[in-house]
């Protein structure tokens, strides 16, 4: 069933920041700035971004429903979405849980423990739509795929990615490929994952996992307008900001942790090194929206001739 989407709501975030906190208005006017420049990018390329003005709800199963803060966060993997999904879980358990961090990761992932906004009426969308505060979470996007692709690829344990989808890579994109890598699928270059994702075969055949789906699939900011736009590079500051306009900063905060096997610039600078100028460019095609959108400059690495 298809349904319309309210346009141009005024941002509810907007309103709230300015008549809770006058401290607040440096970082509302940083939200507005994001908001503005992904309004903008949505009009520039109205062709590519906004093919459909209608979303089914199987569009709406990244984004998560919080009714007793009326709140609702569209999740992207890659970008903190563990720790988000278990601070949503902190707010909608009623108490059952207090601090996220004593959440397993693996149970924060459960789809039954969060509701999601396709899990609604059609008229109960467009009314959390219209009125329930709406963020989500972005990160440069080479960074943010090549994390997935070192937590999909490189580790031993992601066994069902290997046969899914490391297989089907091997196959297409390896000559002379040895039949334990054909069966396993466990040792994918980056190379071969870059040259999977530009391949027309491979956009045709079905949508990309939601691990190196662009943002503007997964959330589709150009239908929804986002009251809140949060980055990882400044991800504490801006996670503690939201949960302060949810009204539970006082006893809530974003989990924070120094993680070692983070992916960093430097890291992906690495992994450019070996794709070719011609893959550099279709793959930046590939991500330009989220470039553009979410205002991350072209990495300095590429070779776009």
């Amino acid at each position: 069933m298809l349904f319309l989407l309210s346009e141009q709501l005024a941002p509810r975030a907007g309103r709230q920041q300015s008549e809770q906190d006058p401290k607040l208005s440096n970082t509302a006017i940083l939200h507005q700035i994001r908001r503005d420049q992904v309004t903008d990018t949505c009009r520039a390329n109205s062709v590519s971004s906004r093919k459909r003005r209608v979303l089914t709800p199987n569009d709406l199963k990244h984004l998560v429903v919080d009714e007793d803060h009326e709140m609702i966060y569209c999740y992207v993997p890659k970008v903190a979405c563990t720790n988000w999904k278990r601070v949503m879980m902190v707010l909608t358990g009623r108490g059952k849980y207090s601090n996220p961090m004593e959440i397993p990761a693996n149970e924060a992932h459960v789809s039954s423990n969060l509701k999601t906004l396709n899990q609604y009426s059609i008229p109960e969308i467009n009314h959390r739509l219209k009125n329930y505060m709406k963020f989500l979470f972005v990160r440069e996007p080479f960074e943010r795929l090549v994390s997935a692709y070192r937590n999909k690829f490189t580790q031993k344990y992601n066994t069902s990615f290997h046969k899914r989808y490391g297989t089907k890579i091997v196959r297409r994109q390896r000559k002379n490929a040895t039949q334990e890598a054909l069966r396993k699928g466990d040792d994918v270059k980056f190379e071969e994952f870059v040259a999977y994702l530009i391949d027309p075969h491979t956009q045709r055949e079905e949508p990309f996992n939601e691990h190196w789906q662009t943002v503007y699939s997964l959330c589709h900011p150009c239908h929804i307008h986002y009251d809140l736009i949060g980055k990882y590079e400044t991800l504490e500051e801006d996670s503690n900001y939201i949960l302060q306009l949810a009204g539970v900063g006082n006893y809530l905060k974003f989990p924070t942790y120094a993680k070692s096997t983070r992916t960093t610039d430097e890291m992906t600078t690495e992994f450019f090194q070996n794709i070719s100028s011609l893959h550099q460019m279709q793959l930046y095609e590939v991500y330009k929206l989220d470039f553009l959108m979410f205002n991350y400059s072209v990495p300095s690495y590429l070779k776009l001739e």
